[in-house]
């Protein structure tokens, strides 16, 4: 007879401005990301018991940083110990707490390189706040809840996001607000549930992986010391080649291996991500200079830097498209489909 085992929630945090404290409880701008420990936050939503229905929960320090400095090392962490707690047959979800500024990337990121036996049997969650712990209505500690009720419903699954009691996955998430609380949209996709009094209310269904992610094992995502590099550029009105010309000087990549985000920065370019106006278009000067890049060998994907609508492809189109992804998430496909080449 199979031995019982309590179920449990983990709670991975990484800081950001759920994470932050300012000097006053009336200054939602002006606070620091990162200075609230997992322990404290979790001790500040009211009612997780209940929601927990006699699951245990227990919490993780991965991270304390400001998610606008969010970096490859962390990820690698984070998806390590993502995969770990997944593995284990007692955890029915994780909560990951996280800045609002990236979280749509890491997200993404976790979303295309979990294993996807691990994503189809349990729920990944991420949350996030727009106003710090110190202030007088954080919104963090509703978010935290909501998160976890998420947490344990039966039959979730996949990466999601869930802010103002909104529930987004993935793949579809982008935040579109600098400041109101319901900062996140998942544009013509439509978020995927949302929490209403401690229950989820379902819209669609939960999120799948990829069918055309990048093969890449999450032992090769911990091991790796050199991430493919990959920028973005933007079209507007007089956009030039400057910018891609200049990101085509020779670098030296001395030094790559174990490299720092700043060293990457002096690693040879493998790939460019353009935010075209509209369906993906390109001033030609700027699509110039994209040409060159392509004949040196770079890889270029193109996508829109409209919030919403996918780039279709006609058939004169030089470069690939994006496949629906934002220029961000476009740019993390490209490192992963570069790290197999």
């Amino acid at each position: 007879m199979a031995a019982k085992f309590i179920e449990k929630v983990l709670v991975l945090a990484t800081g950001g401005t759920i994470a932050g404290s300012a000097a006053s409880a009336a200054d939602n701008i002006g606070y620091t990301a990162a200075q609230v420990g997992v322990s404290q936050l979790l001790a500040a939503v009211p009612g997780l018991d209940q929601v927990l229905a006699g699951r245990t929960l227990e919490a993780e320090q991965v991270a304390q940083i400001d998610s606008k400095d969010m970096s490859f090392a962390v990820w690698q962490q984070l998806a390590q110990r993502v995969s770990h707690h997944l593995a284990q047959a007692d955890v029915t979800g994780i909560v990951i707490t996280h800045g609002t500024d990236t979280l749509e990337e890491t997200a993404y990121f976790l979303h295309a390189v979990l294993p996807a036996r691990q994503l189809a049997a349990k729920p990944v969650v991420l949350t996030c706040a727009m106003r710090p712990a110190s202030s007088v209505a954080p919104d963090g500690p509703q978010n935290i809840r909501d998160a976890v009720v998420v947490a344990t419903t039966t039959g979730a699954c996949g990466v999601l996001a869930v802010c103002a009691g909104a529930v987004h996955a993935a793949a579809d998430v982008q935040k579109v607000h600098t400041y109101r609380l319901d900062a996140f949209s998942s544009g013509d996709a439509g978020a995927v549930a949302y929490v209403e009094e401690g229950a989820v209310r379902l819209v669609k269904n939960w999120p799948l992986a990829p069918v055309d992610r990048a093969h890449v094992a999450i032992e090769e995502i911990a091991s790796v010391s050199h991430w493919p590099r990959v920028e973005i550029v933007m079209n507007y009105a007089g956009a030039s080649g400057a910018l891609v010309d200049a990101l085509l000087a020779p670098v030296s990549a001395a030094g790559a291996q174990g490299q720092t985000d700043a060293q990457l920065a002096q690693v040879p370019l493998r790939g460019l991500v353009v935010a075209g106006t509209g369906n993906g278009t390109i001033h030609q000067d700027l699509e110039a200079a994209l040409r060159r890049a392509q004949a040196l060998g770079v890889r270029v994907v193109r996508s829109t830097r409209c919030a919403t609508g996918r780039v279709l492809a006609t058939e004169s189109s030089e470069f690939a498209h994006s496949k629906g992804l934002s220029p961000v998430k476009a740019r993390i496909a490209l490192m992963l489909e570069l790290m197999q080449a």
